[in-house]
Formats: structure tokens, sequence, C-alpha cells
């Protein structure tokens, strides 16, 4: 493999490689599950750069993790600086984390790009005057780009710096690099978002059909394609709206948008569940005796960029979008009413992330989907929509006598069976398996409430530190508490976090920072309106809607946690999946074929011998 950027290549990696080479070559796309460690980043990089460079193509690394970024960046240098090639490389994240804008951070995405727009629209964006005048680069850009290219791959932080002493705009900047880039590193949305996409494409005079896309962590994709097909309006969005058209003398729309709020209170059904579903019809008809349903669109989208004019977003232009998609097809959508906490939330729920795929993937010259937990293969290439594709699974590249995987039929988390007595027999097995462990051990729970339960009775039993991961935390309140679990790996400490939360994907706790991961039960929720929704949907289309919809979503929560333990091929550790259920015939068939699962009551016996010098 000529641009390989490392010395030796391993046999499975060898493996991938020429699987990559077969699809390209073919233009055949490939969905692959390779367990970390195996180094798919340089196998995927390498031959498709190589391709790409020979015909005339373009490389998309996808990727939503930034220290993947800059693995990709890395792995980029140096195959430029081993064969001294004279490729580019842009690194791009989302538009607004590029923004040199003060106060960006403060609004959503969507609101971002409207301000964007209107600033450039009216001249009053010095960082853009500085990048472009009459739609052409200015003397200082065409020295960022000279100055660029000799540099080679920068990550997209570098680039914000260099511009930020320049003042010029990073994203700009980035997008003309792009033009002339053999590899774009990017986030999902690029592609994978339609708007986004065909915006950046024009932009670079690039079409699908030149692109060979890599998607990195490619078991991410479906969900976050859904979470941006979706569309909410909530009572919060409401109320500020009003507040925004009060405030700006739009009294009509204002009193409109309370009289629409008072329709949507008349949805809830007190005597049943909190949640229902909602016709298209049915929403539109209470909106059509306050107004008729595409003026009031009209009213709000004027009054929309009148405040944008004054502020950097509307809450009032989210109304008229969400209005606007609310009249989009039922085909792959439910519409879901829910009340919680006096808090109204009207959802347009995608539920089929292959509409918006299906049609992408069948344009990109091949696309390789990749990622540790990437099983069943065959899932994900319904979900996607993926045509003339090979699935294919690799093995973990470690040595077998370095992990031990348990599973330990002693309690559960089903919810029929969640008390006090349950609670305290989960603390007992924790605490007696972290106390066990020579190390750190992460624990994960189905959710913060379990965990919290369970933590009334561990507190006193454990010998250790514990950490206790808080919902919803910054990145430096991540960062700050990662950093101090890592300091105890001498001594041991115990973090007690969510199969769903902070820590159960993304992180690396390589060599003896981490020696035991607990799976505490399955991370199933009780379903709700919309996981009934989706298993159904999913029953209709594949036959497999419990499976797509509602099992196998949840293991790979469970995979992705367990799969923190072990990241390279001299780490040791314990891996216990404690659940009955793990042992259940619909459960187990769940598991990679190379775990190498073992059911044990003697648990500590077990750990104790793994860990014996």
């Amino acid at each position: 493999m000529k641009l390989f950027p490392y010395q030796k290549i391993r046999p499975e990696q060898d493996s991938l490689i020429k699987n990559i080479v077969l699809a390209l070559e073919n233009k055949k796309n490939l969905i692959i599950h390779a367990p970390t460690g195996l180094g798919k980043t340089a196998a995927s990089l390498a031959p498709c750069l190589e391709f790409a460079l020979k015909n005339k193509l373009t490389v998309f690394f996808l990727t939503s993790r930034h220290t993947q970024h800059t693995i990709a960046v890395e792995t980029l240098k140096q195959i430029r600086e081993k064969y001294n090639l004279a490729f580019h490389t842009a690194d791009l994240v989302g538009k607004k984390n590029m923004c040199l804008q003060d106060g960006v951070s403060l609004i959503s995405t969507g609101q971002f790009h409207e301000y964007c727009k209107k600033l450039r629209e009216e001249d009053r964006c010095e960082f853009y005057l500085n990048t472009k005048k009459n739609s052409k680069n200015t003397t200082e850009t065409d020295l960022m780009l000279g100055n660029l290219r000799q540099l080679g791959p920068k990550h997209t932080e570098d680039i914000n710096e260099l511009c930020k002493e320049e003042n010029l705009c990073p994203y700009e900047i980035a997008t003309l690099l792009a033009k002339e880039s053999s590899v774009i590193i990017s986030d999902y949305s690029y592609i994978f978002n339609p708007d986004v996409s065909r915006s950046l494409l024009r932009r670079i005079g690039k079409s699908l059909n030149e692109c060979i896309v890599i998607v990195d962590e490619a078991h991410n994709l479906p969900k976050r394609v859904i979470d941006s097909a979706t569309k909410k309006l909530t009572s919060f969005i409401l109320r500020r709206a009003v507040q925004e058209c009060n405030k700006y003398n739009f009294t009509e729309s204002a009193v409109k948008l309370t009289t629409l709020m008072s329709s949507m209170a008349e949805l809830v059904d007190y005597g049943k569940n909190n949640e229902r579903l909602v016709s298209k019809e049915e929403f539109m008809t209470l909106v059509n005796e306050i107004q008729n349903y595409d003026g009031l669109i009209n009213e709000l989208e004027g009054n929309a960029d009148f405040i944008r004019e004054k502020q950097k977003s509307s809450f009032t232009g989210t109304v008229a979008d969400f209005l606007a998609k609310w009249k989009g097809t039922d085909d792959g959508f439910t519409r879901i009413f829910s009340y919680n906490d006096q808090k109204m939330t009207l959802n347009y729920k995608c539920l089929d992330p292959s509409l918006i795929t299906k049609d992408i993937l069948k344009n990109i010259y091949c696309t390789i989907a990749m990622s540790g937990t990437l099983t069943p293969t065959e899932m994900y290439k319904d979900l996607l929509g993926f045509e003339n594709a090979e699935e294919k699974v690799f093995k973990s590249p470690f040595p077998v006598e370095n992990r031990l995987n348990l599973i330990v039929p002693k309690t559960t988390t089903k919810f029929t069976e969640r008390n006090d007595a349950q609670f305290k027999k989960i603390a007992d097995e924790v605490s007696q398996i972290t106390n066990a462990v020579p190390g750190n051990s992460l624990v994960l729970f189905p959710s913060y409430f379990i965990r919290d339960n369970v933590y009334r009775y561990l507190s006193e039993k454990l010998d250790k530190t514990v950490f206790l991961e808080i919902p919803d935390m910054s990145k430096k309140d991540k960062v700050e508490m990662l950093s101090k679990f890592k300091s105890y790996s001498k001594t041991g400490a115990v973090l007690l976090g969510n199969s769903s939360g902070n820590f159960s994907e993304g992180i690396d706790l390589l060599g003896d920072l981490l020696k035991c991961v607990i799976i505490v039960g399955l991370p199933l929720q009780q379903p709700d309106l919309e996981t009934h929704e989706s298993i159904k949907y999913y029953d209709l289309k594949f036959q497999k809607g419990w499976d797509y919809g509602y099992v196998f979503p949840a293991f790979n929560k469970v995979l992705q946690g367990a799969g923190r333990c072990i990241r390279s091929e001299t780490d040791r550790g314990v891996i216990i999946f404690l659940d009955e259920r793990y042992c259940w015939p619909n459960y187990i068939r769940c598991f990679p074929e190379d775990m190498e699962l073992k059911i044990s009551k003697d648990y500590l016996n077990d750990i104790n011998n793994f860990f014996r010098p």
C-alpha cells in the first residue's frame, strides 16, 4: 500500500485495505464493522486518497468527534510528509463553530444561519468583508490561502486562530481551501443534510458522484439524520415568540401566537397519557381558526426578518419554520403531541433516515461506512437505504487473553422488578466487583434514576473515590471530571454514569487508566409513543420492528459502553454485563461473535484470577 503512513500494516488492517480498494475499483459501497484498535482511520484514508488522486476525485472523511478530526488531520500530515505529496486538505466543522462574531454560541444553529446571512447581505460582518470583496478574494485571503498550502493539513482550531489574527472569516477560508483539496474532513451534515450539502458542493465546484465518502462512527448517522429532519414546536418557543412580537410592536401577531398556544392546550388529554398522536389536518385546522395557515407563516416570516435586524436570532422565525415543515409528508414521519410539567411539545418526528440518505448514497461515487459497533450490518444497510453495498465484519485485533467478558446473571433492571430490594442487590454486586478491581472502574446505568437509587446503597460499600456523572455536562466539566478520574489510576476510583451519557462513547482511557467497565442492566426504556411508532413502521417496511425500533439501538449503547475498556493492544481489563437478561436468547444473540462471553456466578474468583500477576 503506497500511501500507508506507518511502517507496519497489521493483518486485519491489510484485509480492510484490500476490501476498500476492491470497493473503489468496482464502485461499490462498503459497510464495515471493525472493532476499536484495528486502525480504521489510516486504513481507510490511505487507499481512498490514492484512488482519489489517480481519478481526480475528492475524499470526504465524515466524523462527529473532535478527537477524530485531529487523528484524521495528523494521519494526512504523515502521509504528506512520508511520500512528499503536494495534496491539500480542508477541515470543516459547523459554520457556527467557526464564526468569530461575539455571542454566536448562545444562538441555535438554525437561527445562526439566518443571522449570518443577514450580516453578509448588509455588509455588517468585518470578517467576511476582509475575506471577500465584490465576490472576489481579497489580497489578505490569497496570502492566507498561500500560507495554508505551504503549511499542509491544519485542524479547524488552527485555521480559526490564524484567521483571527488577520480578521478573516475562518469558514470562508476553509471552504476556499476545500475547493482545491483532495481530502475534506467534516461533520456528517456536509454530505447528509441536503441543504448544507448543496451549498458546500456548489461553493467548491464538486458533485456527489465525484466524491468518495468515509463515514466514521457510522452507527451515529441514522440518529443524526433523524434529528436534523425532525422539527419541534414547544410552549417555551411560543412564549418567547410572543415576547419578541410585543417587544417590536407586532401586537396582532403576538395575540395570534398566544391564541395558538391556547389552542395547543386543547390537545392535552388530561385523563389519559401525557402524549398522543396528532394528524396534520387536526393541527392545521386549529391554526386556520386563528388565521389562514399560509398567511400566518408569511406574516411571521416577515416579522422574523425585522427582528433579526435588531438581534441575532428570532423565535418568531422558528415558529414560522415549524409551521412550514408541518405541511410535509406523513410517509416515514409521525406527529406526536406531549405534555409534561406544564410544557407542551408538538413533534414532527422523522422515523426513517433513508428518506434523506437513500438518494444521497445513490449519487456518491463510493461510500465506506465504518464503526466499531456497526452490528448487525444489515440493519444499517436497511436504515440508511444502501444499494450495491457489501457488508464486512472484522474481529477485534486485541489479544483474547487481555480481556475478560463476563455475564453476571444475579440482578436485573427490568421495569417490573425495579424496587429497593433490587437496587440494594445491584449495589452489592457493583461494590464487590469494583473493590476487587486493581484500578479505575466505569459503571454505566440505563438511567440516572436507577443510578441514583443504587447509589443510595452503594456509597457506603465502596472502598474507592466515587465520581458521579451529571446530565448535560459542558465540554469543560466533562474534560475536568475525566482528568480527575484518570489521576486515580493507581489507587482506583469509580465513575457512575449513564449508558446514554457523556462517558459511554467517544472517550479513550488507554493503558492503566481504566481496568473495568460494568454495564448495569439493559438500557431499554419503557416504550413511549415514538418508540411504538418506530416499531410499527419498521415492521411494515422490514418485518423487523422490534429489533430495529427497540432492541438493537439499545444494544448499541451497551457495546459502545463496553468498548471504553480495551483501547489498545496492551490494555487489559474486565467487562461485566450485570443483568440476567443478557443470558436470554433474544439478547445474547446481539453480541458480536468474537466477544467470547462467559456466564459466571463466581465472578470474584474470575476477576481475581484475571488480574493475578
